[in-house]
């Protein structure tokens, strides 16, 4: 075994990057995501009540500062900040409640209906061949934010799942939160488009 003198292994030329790091050298491309991090290790217990309830603050920000693409009266869409695929909704109540049944009948069925404006919104920007559309109830049944109501509208197409997220944990997201968003709220219809 040879000795570490510090200046390196012998071969280290070979693989190690131009940041010095030791590596071999493959065909693969690395995703950081640092950005998760803060979500992954707050976790569940992060959001106690509205005053930190990212989707009760993000509605006094800006659209484009709270990825915000439509304002209803009852309930709004934002854009999803970690997205499963490019163009990840959520449809929220303004009200901070926790379940569907909470719902009122008006908004119930705004809900509704900004989840099938979503829908058309999508398939105008992006094309998508179907959709997943969910919502996780409480912290046992998968919710991320189980405190705050929202449901998800994943667009979908053929060849989207690979390995990637099952073996990496990483997606690969091929545009920006900003460019989606505008793409998004530009293509959602206004009130004169309703008439």
């Amino acid at each position: 075994m040879q000795e570490n003198t510090g200046a390196g292994y012998p071969g280290d030329d070979g693989v190690t990057d131009y940041f010095a790091l030791a590596g071999v050298p493959d065909a693969f491309q690395r995703l950081w995501t640092p950005h998760r991090m803060a979500y992954i290790k707050g976790g569940q217990h992060q959001f106690k009540n509205e005053n930190d309830c990212p989707f009760c603050v993000g509605p006094a920000r800006t659209d484009e500062e709270a990825l915000i693409v439509y304002r209803g009266r009852t309930c709004y869409v934002v854009l999803n900040l970690f997205p499963y695929n490019p163009g990840h909704l959520l449809v929220c109540p303004y009200r901070h409640i926790p379940d569907y049944t909470d719902l009122t009948v008006e908004e119930t069925a705004e809900f509704a209906e900004l989840t099938q404006t979503a829908m058309r919104v999508l398939r105008k920007v992006s094309n998508p061949g179907g959709f997943n559309l969910g919502m996780n109830q409480g912290l046992v049944g998968g919710a991320g934010i189980s405190a705050h109501l929202h449901q998800h509208i994943v667009p979908r197409w053929g060849g989207d799942g690979n390995f990637f997220p099952i073996i990496a944990q990483t997606k690969a997201i091929t545009q920006t939160l900003d460019e989606v968003r505008q793409q998004v709220a530009d293509a959602w219809p206004g009130e004169s488009d309703a008439e």
